[in-house]
């Protein structure tokens, strides 16, 4: 058995180079085909949703708004550790680490914390890995079906802790558990 005959796929084909047919030139098959591709489609049924009165199902396992979390106490459970920044793929998280100052126990869980954390939507991928990543489980994707409202300002799309950050009265209610 020589290199030449092995193939890991199975798929294995070998190009010819033959002669195209005086009705190949025209592409006339090629042509015909393609309408009726395109007939075919005009006669099925349309998958066309209007959008405000109806809404898709969405998916099982759909992630849906970024939030922050707090303890049961209302405290932030983020440290700015950092490790969602590194793990998300498009760049989209952006922090600055700050040490907790005497009087502030009952703002934050640890010494430190973020005192600006940004995630730029435009860029986010909803990919939940920046989830994973935390060991606080302080960052979460929820089920909201609260989508990104449309702007023409790229500020807009910058989401900060006062958007994030969830209210002491859904953490003590557990409302993202």
């Amino acid at each position: 058995m020589s290199i030449k005959d092995i193939s890991l796929s199975g798929k294995k084909k070998e190009v010819v180079d033959k002669k195209m047919t005086l009705i190949e030139k025209l592409y006339l098959p090629a042509i015909v085909q393609g309408l009726g591709i395109t007939i075919k489609h005009f006669f099925q049924k349309k998958v066309t949703v209007q959008y405000p009165e109806q809404q898709r199902e969405y998916s099982p396992v759909y992630r849906g708004q970024h939030v922050l979390m707090r303890d049961d106490q209302g405290r932030e459970r983020c440290t700015a550790c950092g490790l969602c920044a590194l793990a998300c793929p498009a760049e989209a998280i952006t922090m600055t680490a700050a040490e907790r100052t005497k009087g502030e126990e009952h703002l934050y869980r640890e010494e430190k914390y973020a005192a600006v954390y940004e995630i730029n939507m435009l860029r986010c991928i909803f990919c939940g890995l920046c989830e994973d990543a935390c060991p606080k489980e302080a960052i979460f994707l929820t089920k909201s079906k609260l989508h990104v409202k449309p702007d023409l300002e790229r500020e807009a799309f910058i989401y900060g802790k006062d958007r994030l950050v969830i209210s002491v009265e859904d953490a003590k209610a557990r409302k993202y558990d």
